[in-house]
């Protein structure tokens, strides 16, 4: 996202109901969300903007790690990455991707490092990590994307390459009027030199393929892009998504054979509200379907507080999903909380509702988070 200052607090006591230190002893068996998340050493989860991966029987969620202070907002460190077997326990498993010391690298300490996601590639057998990265010194200018890989799931991860996606390419089903310059015809500006590539999530479908979904053309219109088959570059097929719809913070996820969106206003680091899209392909057409969020006036207007990022199959049944949100505090990053809320149905339509704690028993019968 375009970072702005400021973050509208979030309205409900809840949030508060969680103690703000915990034993390392301790294990949690509920989920409360925006509360004080603590890894199974106590220190609360350092892994923001985050995705997780399910392999082999273990998750793990990589996010970026934060500072204190505005600093923060940097990448001063890198992606850190934990595993667990239940999804309320966390084991940290260190950095997966560290920054460069190196001035010229560009990963090094101080550019910005956001929305890491990873994918086992099952041809290569390698883990692929992708991010949004700015490059030092250039506020979000350079809107690029990153790619880093490892043999194992905790890394360490070698950054590969920065690019901006699809150079050379138009878009399936471009039209002459899109390929004509223009002031603000951002994609004929950037066919040369490669798509915008900020807010970011990847998705493989049942096929195999996997795809990159980011905010593109100054953030005014999402891009889904299919990847190469080793997961390490684009594949020159991408499609527009909700033109001129200003969306970011996009997820994706399959329910019974359609795609659903749910993506985020444009309003920096404040929350506002979320938005919802279907298709019967993952390149479209998409379809707006308004806000998800149900409750109060105030939790529609802000997502409760949050921002989307992921969306998980549940351990029981990928058809049922677990919305995962950042709470963002720009002041001090570090304590940025997350909210993990599952999907519920109203009329073919995705909704998200506000519950104080909640145990995979509610959506998976078993209550366990093996598949």
């Amino acid at each position: 996202m375009l970072r702005k200052q400021g973050l509208g607090r979030l309205a409900m006591t809840a949030i508060l109901t969680v103690a703000t230190t915990a034993s390392a002893a301790s294990r949690l068996t509920a989920f409360h969300p925006g509360a004080f998340w603590p890894d199974r050493n106590g220190a609360h989860i350092n892994a923001h903007g985050g995705g997780l991966l399910y392999d082999r029987g273990v998750y793990y969620w990589f996010g970026e790690h934060k500072v204190h202070g505005e600093i923060g907002n940097t990448a001063q460190v890198g992606v850190h990455v934990y595993s667990s077997t239940d999804l309320y326990n966390w084991r940290d498993r260190g950095i997966a991707l560290a920054v460069s010391a190196d001035p010229d690298s560009a990963i090094t300490k101080g550019s910005v490092i956001e929305r890491p996601k990873v994918l086992r590639n099952p041809r290569t057998g390698k883990y692929v990590m992708w991010f949004h990265l700015e490059l030092k010194g250039q506020g979000y200018k350079a809107a690029r994307a990153g790619v880093a890989v490892a043999d194992r799931p905790v890394g360490p991860y070698r950054f590969v390459a920065s690019f901006r996606p699809n150079a050379g390419f138009w878009p399936l089903g471009v039209t002459p009027e899109e390929q004509r310059p223009a002031a603000d015809n951002y994609l004929a500006r950037d066919h040369d030199g490669g798509q915008m590539s900020r807010d970011m999530t990847l998705f493989r479908d049942d096929d195999g393929k996997a795809y990159q979904i980011y905010s593109s053309e100054e953030n005014h219109t999402l891009q889904i892009s299919e990847l190469s088959d080793d997961y390490l570059r684009p594949a020159g097929r991408y499609v527009r998504a909700l033109p001129f719809g200003d969306n970011e913070a996009a997820t994706l996820f399959k329910h019974k054979g359609h795609y659903y969106l749910i993506t985020s206003g444009l309003s920096g680091w404040a929350p506002n509200a979320a938005r919802s899209a279907v298709a019967d392909t993952i390149l479209g057409p998409w379809r707006s379907l308004g806000n998800p969020v149900r409750g109060t006036p105030e939790q529609v207007a802000t997502t409760f507080g949050g921002q989307s990022n992921f969306a998980l199959p549940a351990p029981c049944d990928p058809d049922r999903i677990i919305l995962m949100f950042d709470i963002w505090r720009p002041k001090d990053p570090i304590d940025g909380r997350y909210i993990w809320l599952p999907i519920e149905w109203e009329d073919d339509k995705p909704v998200v509702r506000w519950r104080d704690s909640w145990t995979l028993k509610d959506i998976c019968p078993s209550g366990r988070a093996g598949r």
